[in-house]
């Protein structure tokens, strides 16, 4: 195994530590879906709602070698409450390219909410798996009748497993996750070369602020630490003008800064179009200096069966 080397080796050092190591997607758009990011969060806004979201990261990007491949994630994602259980439910698919390396997610989550008063609390579970696929064309072997070639695993599949906590308020939300507590470990065909994707640490939250009778500010943020060795944190604040058009800025450390626009489309706000623009700080010769991002969520329209009108949280109606 010693004999191969990948083709694109040092542009995938350079996606950074965390992401060779399989720690998950930072999106810019984390506020809006953080279903992705705790399992508690299934249900919690009290309706169905569907979001997806496309980051590419560096655009433009190539490896040295000319070789193609870049950083490219998409992410679908439902969460829904589930009255009658005083919980919740949520599912996401992650896809994520980097390089000659994809990582798929499939994920299901479920939540209990407890009420209290005007606030809740709530406890997630979420279990799924996690896919690898290596492009083995994308190897340049130094060696082309070394044994190991043929051993290289081009499908791993393993489980995954997080939990997480949510306290929600109609004007603030702070919660904690512990994602892929089983810490799945993926060889290239010889236990020496095993890769694992590590246990991750989350905090999260947000307060919304009225400004004045059209315009509320939310600011919030996203600490994250994988294996209490190393952290990484977002910190972004959002304005909002009468719940239709919103902008912000956002910055990740030793990383970007970022620039947000949206705007919710129909009489409630339902469909929600969001774009985000990273610009890289940090290294910005070994990159290319920008990243882009796309969200688009949906909110289905709420069944009521006892004939009162539904009270939604006024929350991220951006």
């Amino acid at each position: 195994m010693k004999k191969i080397v990948l083709i694109g080796c040092v542009f995938l050092l350079m996606v950074s530590y965390q992401r060779l190591n399989g720690q998950d997607v930072q999106f810019s758009h984390y506020m809006f879906n953080n279903l992705f990011n705790n399992p508690a969060y299934s249900g919690v806004e009290g309706y169905t709602k569907l979001t997806a979201m496309h980051r590419t990261q560096w655009a433009g990007y190539t490896p040295t070698n000319g070789s193609p491949g870049g950083i490219n994630s998409q992410l679908v994602s439902l969460t829904s409450p589930v009255m009658r259980y005083n919980g919740g439910f949520g599912f996401y698919i992650l896809n994520d390219d980097i390089a000659e390396h994809n990582f798929i997610q499939v994920q299901t989550s479920a939540a209990y909410h407890l009420g209290i008063k005007e606030s809740k609390i709530s406890i997630g579970f979420r279990g799924g798996v996690i896919t690898r696929n290596i492009n083995k064309d994308g190897y340049v072997y130094i060696d082309p009748d070394d044994p190991e070639i043929e051993n290289i695993q081009a499908t791993q599949v393993r489980p995954d497993f997080s939990l997480g906590v949510n306290f929600q308020h109609k004007d603030f939300y702070v919660g904690a996750a512990f994602n892929h507590l089983i810490e799945a470990e993926f060889g290239f065909g010889a236990d020496r070369t095993k890769n694992p994707y590590p246990k991750d640490f989350l905090i999260t939250g947000g307060y919304t602020f009225p400004i004045n009778y059209d315009v509320n500010l939310t600011p919030s943020f996203l600490v994250r630490t994988t294996e209490f060795t190393s952290y990484t944190f977002d910190v972004s604040a959002i304005a909002t003008y009468k719940d239709k058009i919103w902008g912000g800025v956002s910055f990740r450390q030793q990383e970007a800064a970022i620039l947000m626009l949206g705007y919710s489309f129909f009489k409630e706000n339902t469909l929600k179009l969001g774009y985000a623009f990273d610009y890289v700080l940090v290294e910005q010769s070994a990159k290319s200096p920008t990243s882009h991002e796309i969200m688009v969520s949906y909110r289905l329209p709420a069944i009521s069966t006892s004939g009162k009108k539904v009270v939604r949280t006024p929350r991220f109606r951006h």
